[in-house]
């Protein structure tokens, strides 16, 4: 890819410390250098240092204007941006200034020097799939939300366990008690499924995964399934309280027994990385793989 290949840049600053000010108008002053067309969420607009700068209305106008949006902050940032931006034509890059982060992989400090590499077409592109939620009362679609990480079917303030059933394409797979289920795609395979004790997915799979949580049985596994598959969950309990639907950990409906949601592949979301971009590497230190054995070995 060559360098004008992203022209129009759009950026969206996680609201915060001093840091993140920091971040954004130094990144400002490296695109302006590179006269690139500079586009920032207005939410972030009263971050800047910078004047004449081009605010947008709204993270989906950005989506509009721009073919490469920078997200500064942490995945939490950007998995908000992947769900709001979906629906456009544009790459997703985050700079990291969170703790943990699978997404986001450039550090301030490396910022300057990836970035360039970046815009003269040195890096590295993988679409990551989104998947898609409808919740049904009766015939009724109560309302719907899509998800880079997962969809969370949970009991929330419950005091006691949920019931509900799974199908799979429109085949029966079971009837279970427990606090909860993550539906979860390939890159969420590493968030609150990976918590709940499931297995890691590499990114590029089209596949899911169900992980039940804290089930009322031994024989409960996570299950992987084909990313083009059909679920239904189904809220089976027969007393009258609620659950709650989350999408990457956010309230989307409260639930009923009798309540259904439906989940399915849907979208995706293009994310650039530098060019060395290792996602094996990204395990071993976010997952602290064999680091006494390193340690020792490097004695």
């Amino acid at each position: 890819m060559t360098e004008d290949m992203f022209e129009n840049i759009g950026l969206i600053a996680k609201y915060g410390d001093i840091q993140v000010k920091d971040c954004l108008n130094l990144l400002i002053s490296f695109l302006l250098k590179r006269h690139l067309n500079v586009f920032v969420d207005a939410s972030s607009a009263d971050l800047l240092s910078h004047t004449n700068i081009n605010v947008a209305a709204n993270t989906e106008a950005l989506g509009q204007n721009c073919d490469l949006i920078i997200v500064i902050g942490g995945d939490g940032t950007l998995l908000q941006a992947a769900r709001l931006l979906a629906k456009y034509d544009v790459c997703l890059l985050g700079i990291n200034l969170g703790r943990l982060g699978f997404l986001s992989d450039i550090s301030p400090k490396e910022m300057e020097k990836y970035l360039g590499e970046i815009l003269n077409g040195a890096y590295n592109s993988e679409d990551r799939l989104l998947i898609y939620a409808e919740v049904y009362r009766d015939k009724a679609c109560l309302s719907y939300c899509n998800a880079l990480n997962d969809i969370v079917i949970h009991r929330g303030n419950l005091s006691h366990m949920l019931t509900f059933e799974t199908m799979i394409d429109g085949h029966f797979v079971n009837c279970q008690r427990a606090d909860g289920l993550v539906v979860a795609t390939p890159t969420g395979s590493t968030a609150y499924a990976l918590s709940a004790g499931g297995p890691l997915i590499y990114p590029s799979l089209n596949a899911l995964v169900l992980v039940t949580i804290c089930p009322h049985t031994l024989s409960s596994r996570p299950l992987v399934i084909d990313g083009d598959s059909h679920i239904q969950i189904t809220i089976v309990h027969d007393r009258i309280e609620q659950a709650q639907l989350n999408a990457d950990g956010v309230l989307c409906q409260t639930l009923i027994p009798g309540d259904r949601v439906i989940i399915e592949k849907r979208q995706h979301i293009r994310l650039i990385h530098p060019e060395k971009h290792d996602h094996f590497a990204i395990l071993r230190a976010k997952l602290d793989w064999s680091k006494s054995i390193y340690t020792h070995l490097n004695d």
